[in-house]
């Protein structure tokens, strides 16, 4: 007698605010006949509505997004749901927002310039309760860890690195403290607390040390 193994798909929820993007990235995940991909969000914020409502294994999830983002996004989400497994799919290459990510709580991160197989790796090993960071990225990271020299950046929470983002993307205090959900006046002691933090004095220098560390482009 034959035992025939049924294999639940891996149900994913995928969150990107570029309807091509997550069209795209649904029928890549869909063809390798293991995943389902069981609802959408365009926004950080509607990633945190439909979480709890879809019974999902992973939740793939870009970090610049409007509103609150992914990285807010992702601190929400584990605050309420601390198994949640989410993969960071990003253009954000560099080591500052893949450290932030990981610490946060992400269980994968990967490149949106890595090859599609690795997007389908990460959600396989993340389903099955491990890590995965596209290689790229780790190398990294490592090469981060090993130069000796300080990284201000690292310093910050995941609140005042996505503060910090905002700033730096030249977003005004009022518009902050409405996309985190918070009081300008948090949002202003945020400001001031980053400027000690990292050594700086005015909105030049803030965003200068953000392009130098890749959390914003020239």
């Amino acid at each position: 007698m034959t035992n025939h193994l049924i294999t639940e798909k891996i149900r994913v929820i995928l969150a990107d605010d570029h309807n091509v993007v997550r069209s795209g990235l649904r029928r890549l995940l869909e063809l390798g006949g293991d995943i389902d991909v069981v609802a959408e969000a365009d926004s950080g914020e509607q990633a945190c509505l439909i979480y709890g409502d879809f019974q999902s294994d992973v939740l793939v999830m870009d970090l610049s997004m409007p509103g609150i983002g992914g990285l807010e996004a992702l601190r929400r989400i584990l605050s309420v749901a601390p198994k949640a497994k989410v993969v960071i799919f990003t253009m954000h290459e560099n080591a500052a927002f893949a450290t932030q990510a990981l610490s946060s709580g992400a269980r994968g991160y990967v490149a949106k310039s890595s090859l599609a197989d690795d997007l389908l790796l990460a959600v396989r090993e993340v389903a099955a309760g491990k890590t995965y960071i596209s290689a790229s990225i780790a190398q990294k990271i490592v090469m981060r860890s090993i130069s000796g020299s300080p990284d201000p950046i690292e310093r910050l929470s995941s609140r005042e690195f996505e503060v910090f983002r905002l700033l730096a993307e030249g977003v005004g205090i009022d518009d902050i403290a409405n996309n985190l959900q918070i009081s300008q006046k948090t949002a202003a002691n945020y400001q001031t607390a980053l400027r000690q933090k990292l050594g700086i004095t005015n909105a030049v220098e803030l965003v200068r040390l953000a392009i130098r560390h890749g959390v914003i482009s020239e």
